[in-house]
């Protein structure tokens, strides 16, 4: 992401999308782990709730090492929301709805901001997507544009990218309602290797510009923005 930027000795845009990104990595983290927080609340457990992390201040989500690695790589992480399934009713289904809650959370704001960024392209010809493309001029109306773009695909991004099905991103939980729990524990074991695994993957394919997640998330946001400005 920025670093990428800092790379090419675009200070200025440099500069520019780290205005762009600092408050929407941090609504992006809130709104996840707030909604983990919440969702467990109505199960049964207040764990995280008593914790003060049922809200949109990003001082109670933030994990600093999470968040620059996010500003500088395009791939972090807030801090985790305790959730203990034993003071649910449904212990299994309780785990998997609650770390289901942020994904969705994500998703629902990606698409939002999409909504506003197809108004946004909609009403000015400084910005417009052919396919999934962004092309725009540097004008302020672009940049609005711009923004709500970096939003959509930060979000979506989140979205996806914390439903793959290992730990120890939320997809993961899943597991917990169709694996035996000695099973589900046995994998969950490796939970810190496979995310470190993870983490180094994805490293090395931004430092390639590559970045599978834009594959799925761009044409999402294509397809919202064209439907609004149709």
């Amino acid at each position: 992401m920025l670093l990428n930027l800092l790379f090419s000795g675009n200070i200025k845009d440099a500069l520019i999308t780290f205005a762009m990104w600092l408050p929407i990595i941090l609504l992006a983290f809130s709104i996840h782990e707030s909604a983990h927080a919440l969702t467990a609340s109505w199960l049964g457990d207040r764990t995280a709730r008593n914790l003060g992390r049922v809200t949109l201040d990003p001082t109670k989500h933030l994990d600093l090492y999470g968040f620059i690695s996010m500003l500088l790589f395009g791939i972090g992480w807030a801090k985790p929301v305790p959730i203990y399934s034993r003071n649910m009713k449904n212990p299994k289904w309780g785990m998997a709805i609650s770390a289901l809650a942020g994904p969705i959370s994500n998703l629902l704001l990606g698409i939002i901001f999409a909504v506003v960024f197809g108004i946004v392209s909609a009403n000015t010809r400084e910005i417009f997507m052919v396919g999934s493309i962004l092309y725009m001029a540097k004008t302020p109306m672009a940049y609005l544009g711009l923004f709500f773009f970096y939003a959509a695909s930060l979000n979506i991004s989140l979205a996806v990218f914390n439903m793959i099905p290992i730990p120890p991103f939320d997809g993961s939980r899943i597991l917990y309602v169709a694996l035996p729990a000695k099973l589900y524990f046995k994998v969950m074991k490796y939970e810190q290797y496979m995310g470190i695994a993870v983490l180094l993957i994805f490293l090395l394919l931004n430092r390639l510009n590559i970045s599978p997640l834009s594959y799925i998330v761009d044409p999402i946001i294509s397809f919202v923005a064209k439907l609004v400005g149709a």
